[in-house]
């Protein structure tokens, strides 16, 4: 049932949160405004300094949201991903040690995947949905292209989502969305207002619900 939670997070908003940032102080405190706009699922980046420790004091404190670890490699890092507390493991790559370990201990995984081939093998390895990576190149007529034929298998592009395309990209079809600097950078356009990373968030999630009606 846990997993089924994290699942539904992810879809029902159709947005994941991806924090990659140059330290552990700023990724927690950006997914900290972000989630309190409306988040419900945040990926701390294994590249962030210190973000074991950011995903266990997320999960701790906020149980309402759904914490998960990104660039996963491999089973180790994927099984300290867990212990940390991540709900969901997401990776650039198909790596079968990391799918193992996911399905093992009941966490949602996301493989990363470019071409159609890899695709496929992402899900019949076992992913729960393929991330369309990297989105900043493979655009969202190549998404529209691609899911012609596999339509079945769940697409979360990851790289340059905004507001001003995320209805592109659900046009073409993909069941959720991986957003980053739109929120996590919001903090430098601070105009005075409510705290830019909370009302970014908010708008984003705008964003998607109206490109999804």
């Amino acid at each position: 049932m846990r997993k089924l939670r994290t699942l539904n997070a992810i879809c029902d908003t159709g947005t994941v949160l991806i924090v990659r940032l140059p330290t552990a102080e700023a990724s927690y405190g950006v997914a900290r405004e972000a989630i309190a706009g409306g988040i419900r699922a945040v990926e701390v980046t294994l590249t962030t300094p210190g973000a074991l420790d950011v995903i266990s004091q997320l999960s701790e404190e906020y149980p309402e949201a759904e914490i998960g670890a990104g660039s996963v490699l491999d089973a180790t890092s994927a099984y300290a991903s867990i212990q940390a507390g991540a709900r969901f493991l997401v990776s650039p790559q198909v790596d079968l040690g990391m799918l193992e370990t996911a399905g093992r201990y009941q966490a949602v995984s996301i493989c990363g995947a470019a071409t159609p081939t890899e695709i496929v093998q992402a899900a019949t390895a076992g992913a729960d949905l393929v991330k369309l990576f990297p989105s900043s190149v493979l655009n969202r007529d190549y998404a529209r292209a691609v899911l012609e034929p596999l339509g079945h298998i769940p697409l979360v592009p990851a790289g340059g989502v905004s507001p001003d395309n995320v209805s592109e990209w659900f046009d073409a079809g993909v069941a959720a969305v991986g957003v980053g600097s739109f929120i996590t950078k919001a903090a430098r356009r601070d105009d005075g207002g409510p705290h830019p990373v909370r009302a970014a968030a908010g708008t984003f999630l705008e964003a998607v619900a109206d490109a999804r009606a």
